[in-house]
C-alpha cells in the first residue's frame, strides 16, 4: 500500500458509519493533517504529494495502474474514466470512456475534454511537471464515446503514458480562459472533476474541504485537510484528536507516544522515497577510483545505520529504488566489511600512516559530505556515516548549508559527495535523469556515466515483458553496484496513525 492508496482507503473505511447519529457532527467526516498546503488544485499545475492526494479523490485518469505492478502489463491497470481500452496498432491506443460519466456541474464529459487535457498538460505556458513524459503523444477524439492515444513510435510503457501523467479536466470550464492566466485563477467554481469529490471550500493557511459530489459511490461525505505548519505541528493535531489521520509519523522518535494513545491505530507502508549517498566522479578527486567508493560502502552497516536514523523496519535497496516500484525484490544490502574496506584502500594506495590517518603520497584521504542543514535526517546520517570512515583512516568533514546553497552546489559539481533523495514513480524510467550519460546538467549531479550501463537500461525499458525487463535492470544493477556511483542507504517504511474511530481499523 502507498500514499495515495491509504487516502482511498481511509476514506473507504470512515463510511462504514452508515447510519449518522445526531450527536456525532464528525462520523460522515474524516480531517487529515497535512504537513503543508498545495499551491493549485488545477491538474496540470500541481506538483506536491498533498496536491495530488487531494486530486486522486476529485480528478480521474483514463485508468489506474495497480500498486506494486509493472507498467507495461495492460492487466496491471483498471477502470478510470475509461471503462475499457485496447490496442489498435503499435502505436495507438483506444479508450472507451465511462458511460454517463459527468463533471460535478453536470456537464457529460467527452473524449474532447480528454484532448483539451493531454494539450493542456503539454503546454509550455502551464509547464506541467508531466510535460517532458508526454513527448510524442497525441490525442485524438474518434467518436462520441472513444479517444485516441497515439504514440510517436512503439515501445512497451504507452498505457502508463497514456493514463499515469494526465488527469482529465474539464474543457467547457477552462478552454476560454487564457493558460497563461489559469495559475492566477483562484475560483472555487472553476474547480469541477469528474472523481467522487469536489472542492467546497479551501481557507488558504487552514484547511480545504472535499464534499461527496451528487451521484458518487463513496460512502463518506466529507474530506478536510488541516494545513499544519510542519511535520510536528501536524503531529500534534492527531495527538490532541483535533485529526483523524496523519501521512507518516515525523520522527520515529515519537512512535510511542502515539501508540500510547488508545485512540489511535498505526499503519505501515512503503514509501516511494529512496536515500543515498552520491560521489562526484568528475575531477581528479579519491573518489574517481571505483576502489575507494567500493571501500566506502563496504565501511558501513547499512541496514543498522538506517535503523538507528530512521527507526526499525526501514529497508536498504540494492539499487536507486524505493520499494513502491515493481522491480524491488527485498534483496538485502552488501554487510559491512571493513578488512575487505581497508584492503580496497591499501591497494589503492591510499595506506594508514603512524597516526592512523591514510594517505597517499604524502596527501591525506579527505571526503566531504554535504547536506542540507534543513534535514535533520540527512545530517544525522551523514555524522553517523563520518563516524565510521574514520574508523578505517579517513579524514571527513560534513557540511551542512541552506537548501538554496545546497542545490547550487549540486548543479556546479562542487562537492566530494552529498546526502540525496529521490521520490520514485512506478516505472523506472526516470532513471535516466538521475544515473545516465542523458541525465548530465539535470539530476545526475555526480556525472555517473557507463556506456554498458545506459545500454542495459535501454534494453530494460524496451523490454516486452515484466520478465525480460527484470532480467535487464537485474544486470544493470550488477553494472552499477560494480562502478559504485552512489552508496543506497534507506527507503522509507512510512507508519500513518489513524483514529480508531474511522470504521474498519482495528
Amino acid at each position: 500500500m502507498h500514499r495515495a492508496t491509504l487516502l482511498l482507503t481511509l476514506v473507504v473505511a470512515v463510511g462504514a458509519c452508515r447510519s449518522i447519529p445526531a450527536d456525532c457532527p464528525r462520523c460522515d467526516t474524516i480531517v487529515i493533517a497535512a504537513i503543508s498546503e498545495p499551491e493549485h488544485l488545477l491538474p496540470p499545475l500541481v506538483w506536491e504529494s498533498v496536491g495530488r492526494d487531494i486530486m486522486d479523490l476529485t480528478f480521474e485518469r483514463l485508468a489506474v495502474l495497480e500498486n506494486g505492478r509493472p507498467p507495461m502489463d495492460p492487466a496491471a491497470y483498471r477502470p478510470g474514466l475509461a471503462s475499457r481500452w485496447d490496442r489498435v496498432d503499435s502505436v495507438t491506443w483506444r479508450f472507451r470512456l465511462r458511460p454517463a460519466a459527468r463533471w460535478q456541474d453536470g456537464t457529460p464529459v467527452t473524449p474532447g475534454d480528454v484532448v483539451f487535457a493531454f494539450t493542456a498538460f503539454q503546454d509550455s505556458t502551464l509547464d506541467s511537471p508531466a510535460r517532458g513524459s508526454l513527448s510524442g503523444i497525441r490525442a485524438e477524439a474518434e467518436s462520441d464515446t472513444t479517444v485516441l492515444i497515439r504514440f510517436s513510435h512503439a515501445y512497451p510503457e504507452q498505457l502508463y503514458d497514456a493514463t499515469w501523467h494526465v488527469r482529465v479536466i474539464p474543457a467547457h470550464v477552462w478552454e476560454n480562459r487564457p493558460r497563461p492566466e489559469w495559475a492566477a485563477d483562484t475560483s472555487m467554481a472553476a474547480l469541477v472533476g469528474s472523481g467522487p469529490y469536489r472542492v467546497v471550500r479551501w481557507d488558504r493557511g487552514q484547511s480545504l474541504t472535499l464534499e461527496r459530489a451528487e451521484g458518487s459511490p463513496a460512502r463518506i461525505g466529507r474530506v478536510v485537510w488541516r494545513f499544519a505548519d510542519g511535520p510536528e505541528a501536524a503531529a500534534n493535531l492527531v495527538l490532541g484528536h483535533e485529526a483523524d489521520a496523519l501521512e507518516t509519523i515525523p520522527d520515529p522518535a515519537r512512535r510511542p507516544q502515539f501508540a500510547s494513545d488508545t485512540s489511535l491505530a498505526l499503519r505501515s507502508y512503503p514509501s516511494a522515497v529512496y536515500g543515498f549517498l552520491g560521489f562526484q566522479l568528475a575531477g581528479r578527486g579519491p573518489l574517481t577510483d571505483p576502489r575507494v567508493r567500493q571501500a566506502l560502502a563496504k565501511a558501513l552497516d547499512r541496514e543498522q545505520l538506517a535503523a538507528a536514523v530512521f527507526g526499525a523496519g526501514t529497508a536498504v535497496p540494492a539499487g536507486p529504488l524505493s520499494a513502491i516500484v515493481w522491480l524491488w525484490d527485498g534483496r538485502p544490502a552488501a554487510p559491512l566489511d571493513t578488512v575487505g574496506a581497508s584492503a580496497l584502500l591499501d591497494a589503492a594506495g591510499w595506506r594508514r600512516a603512524s597516526d592512523g590517518l591514510r594517505a597517499r603520497n604524502g596527501r591525506p584521504l579527505t571526503v566531504d559530505i554535504l547536506v542540507p542543514a534543513t534535514s535533520v535526517t540527512r545530517r544525522n546520517l551523514a555524522v553517523a556515516i563520518q563516524e565510521r570512515w574514520k574508523r578505517i583512516g579517513m579524514t571527513v568533514s560534513v557540511s551542512a548549508v541552506d537548501f538554496p546553497v545546497f542545490q547550487e552546489r549540486l548543479g556546479r559539481g562542487q562537492f566530494d559527495s552529498y546526502i540525496g533523495a529521490w521520490l520514485d514513480e512506478p516505472s523506472p524510467r526516470s532513471l535516466a535523469e538521475q544515473w545516465t550519460r542523458q541525465g548530465w546538467g539535470t539530476q545526475n549531479y555526480g556525472r555517473y556515466a557507463n556506456p554498458a550501463f545506459d545500454r542495459l537500461f535501454e534494453q530494460a525499458l524496451a523490454a516486452p515483458t515484466p520478465d525480460a525487463a527484470r532480467t535487464a535492470w537485474q544486470a544493470a544493477m550488477g553494472v552499477m553496484a560494480a562502478d559504485q556511483p552512489a552508496i543506497f542507504l534507506y527507503t522509507l517504511t512510512n507508519t500513518a496513525v489513524i483514529s480508531r474511530r474511522v470504521a474498519g481499523v482495528t
